[in-house]
Formats: structure tokens, sequence, C-alpha cells
């Protein structure tokens, strides 16, 4: 992921819809860190190297969307202390699970910070929607029509999952 350009005062390196966005971006990085930490134990050992490959590459991100945040003049989201999982992993069938829903979440929020860009951070976070994307056809052994965006690809599901609240953090 590219870095973005040092704010300058009274100019417009990004908006306030790119910044929550960000934000929501930055939450789910958090989240899916905590999750594979929780893949990583479950997984079967053929697909540890992948689990760890995905880890890494979700902490690359998170850092790199905490210097964004930090660029456009805001305050990096913090990691909660802890998480709640969307079901029980109590083998590597369901870490395997874990890992697509991760990467679900974590594909959501970057279609919407895909629709808050412009330029090279539109095309970042196009990068960061398409690994996610990957990843979980990885996971799952099958796509979906539009990753990303989950509530058009899945019938009956409206919404884009793990939006967490103030009162929880959902993985």
């Amino acid at each position: 992921m590219t870095t973005a350009r040092q704010a300058e005062p009274g100019s417009a390196v990004g908006s306030a819809a790119e910044l929550t966005a960000l934000q929501a971006a930055l939450s789910a990085e958090h989240a899916a860190v905590y999750g594979y930490g929780v893949v990583g134990g479950r997984i079967a050992q053929d697909r540890r190297s992948a689990a760890r490959a995905a880890y890494a590459a979700h902490k690359a991100r998170r850092d790199a969307l905490r210097r964004r945040v930090r660029d456009l003049g805001g305050t990096p989201q913090p990691a909660a202390a802890a998480y709640a999982l969307p079901f029980d992993v109590p083998d590597a069938e369901a870490a395997l699970r874990l890992a697509a829903e991760l990467e679900d979440r974590v594909a959501a929020v970057y279609a919407d910070l895909v629709r808050a860009s412009a330029d090279g951070r539109r095309r970042d976070a196009a990068a960061a929607l398409r690994e996610a994307a990957l990843r979980a056809v990885r996971w799952r052994g099958t796509g979906v029509a539009f990753p990303g965006l989950t509530e058009r690809s899945v019938p009956g599901r409206t919404g884009a999952p793990g939006r967490p609240t103030k009162e929880s953090h959902p993985l």
C-alpha cells in the first residue's frame, strides 16, 4: 500500500468521508489481526503458512492505515482489548470458515473506502479489497459475485456484515 501525502493546511488531501472509511478499515484490520490469531491456533497444519501470511498482510495493512489516518489529520482508532467471534471455532473446519468471514468483512470496509477515496488512494483501497477477496476464495474454495458487497452477493442478506457498535467489538 502506498502512503498518502502529508496533509498541508488548506489542502484537500482527503475528505471527512474518506477519514471515516479509513477508520472503519483500520478497525476491520485490527479485528482481522485478532481473528487470525484464533485461526492460527485451530487451522490444520497444511494451511498454517497461509494463515501466517494472511496475518502478516493484515498487520501490514493495519500499520499503513494508521499512517494514512495520521496523514489526514486523524487519530488512529485503537484496537479493542478483545473481539467477539461470529461463531465458535473448535476445530480446523471452523477456522477455515472464520478466515473466509474475516476476509469478507475486510473486503466490505475496503469497498466503502473505494467509494470514499480518490486517485491513488482509491487504487490502494481497491487493491486491498482484491487481496481480501482472493484470500476469501482460497479459504472458502468459492468466490462471491460482488466481493466486498456481500448484501448483493448473498440472497436475503442486507447490509454489510461486521459493523461494530460502540457497545461491542464483533469480528
